[in-house]
C-alpha cells in the first residue's frame, strides 16, 4: 500500500487533527472542539490525539488483531498516561477515529464518528462514515447555524451546543467518540472489503470531506482526481479556497470558518 498524507489547521489555533500512514495502515483522528470550555484535562486536545494516534498504530502492529480491540487498548493506555486529570469530566478530550488496514488481500476499516473513509472502485465511490451525531440536538445545532462565525452570538450558541453534546456523548442516547472509556471502541463501525473491489481509498477528517458533503463544490471523482494530480496538499488548498469565499458562514453555516483538515490517499 502506498500512502501520501497532509494535514493543516483551520485557523490560528493548533491543529487538533492527527494522521499517520504505514505500508499497511492509515489512521486519521479529528479532535473534538472544546469551544473554549474546560475539559478536566491539563494537556489539551492536540496532546490527546497525538498520544492516541501513536498508541493506536502500535496496538495494530499485530496484523491479526481486530481494529476495535486495538482501539480499545489504545484508549486504555492513553488514559493511563494522565491519571491526574479528571477523565470522568464529560468534556474530557476526545476524537473521531478512521482506520484503514491492508491485510492479506483485504481492507479492514473502522470508523467512529464522522471522519469518513472513501473507496474508489470499478463501480464508483462508496463512503463509510458514522453520522449518529447528526441525530443529536438538532434544535441547538440549528441555533448555531443562525449566526455568522466570529460573532458573540455564534460563540455563545456553539458553547451551548458543546455543553449539551457532552451530556450525551458516549451514551446510548447520544453518539460515540474516542475519549477515556475503552468501551467506546465497541461502538465503532467496522467491516472488511476485498482489495479486488478497490482501486484507491482516501481516509480523511470532515474538514476535508465537507468540500463534497456540505459545500457541494466537488464530487468524489473530483476529489480523487485532485489527489492524484496534486496530492493531499492540493486538496486541502481547494477546501481553503472555497472557504475563503464565505469567511463568516453566510452561504455555508458552520461551527468554524475553517476546520482542521487531514487526508491520506492510499493506492495499490
Amino acid at each position: 500500500m502506498r500512502v501520501c498524507m497532509d494535514t493543516g489547521p483551520g485557523g490560528a489555533n493548533p491543529n487538533e487533527d492527527w494522521g499517520a500512514g504505514t505500508p499497511t495502515l492509515a489512521v486519521v483522528l479529528d479532535g473534538l472542539s472544546t469551544a473554549g470550555l474546560t475539559t478536566g484535562c491539563r494537556h489539551g486536545v492536540p496532546w490527546y490525539v497525538a498520544h492516541l494516534g501513536g498508541q493506536l498504530v502500535a496496538a495494530l502492529a499485530d496484523m491479526d488483531r481486530q481494529l476495535s480491540d486495538g482501539l480499545s487498548d489504545a484508549l486504555e493506555r492513553v488514559a493511563e498516561l494522565h491519571p491526574e486529570c479528571d477523565l470522568k469530566d464529560p468534556g474530557t478530550p476526545s476524537a473521531t477515529v478512521a482506520v484503514l488496514r491492508h491485510r492479506y488481500g483485504v481492507l479492514d476499516h473502522l470508523v467512529l464518528a464522522d471522519s469518513p473513509i472513501v473507496f474508489e472502485g470499478p463501480q464508483g465511490y462508496s463512503v463509510i462514515t458514522d453520522l449518529r451525531v447528526d441525530d443529536v440536538l438538532p434544535e441547538i445545532r440549528a441555533e448555531v447555524e443562525q449566526y455568522e462565525t466570529h460573532t458573540p452570538e455564534h460563540r455563545a450558541a456553539l458553547q451551548r451546543l458543546v455543553r449539551a453534546q457532552r451530556e450525551v456523548r458516549n451514551t446510548p442516547e447520544g453518539y460515540w467518540v474516542a475519549a477515556a472509556d475503552p468501551g467506546a471502541a465497541g461502538h465503532a463501525l467496522t467491516g472488511t472489503t476485498s482489495l479486488s473491489e478497490v482501486q484507491a481509498a482516501a481516509v480523511m477528517s470532515d474538514g476535508v470531506s465537507r468540500l463534497v458533503t456540505e459545500y457541494e463544490m466537488a464530487t468524489w471523482s473530483d476529489v480523487f482526481g485532485t489527489l492524484r494530480a496534486g496530492g493531499p496538499r492540493e486538496l486541502i488548498a481547494a477546501v481553503r479556497k472555497v472557504e475563503a469565499t464565505d469567511p463568516t458562514g453566510r452561504r455555508w453555516p458552520r461551527y468554524k470558518s475553517g476546520d482542521d483538515a487531514t487526508v491520506i490517499l492510499c493506492q495499490w
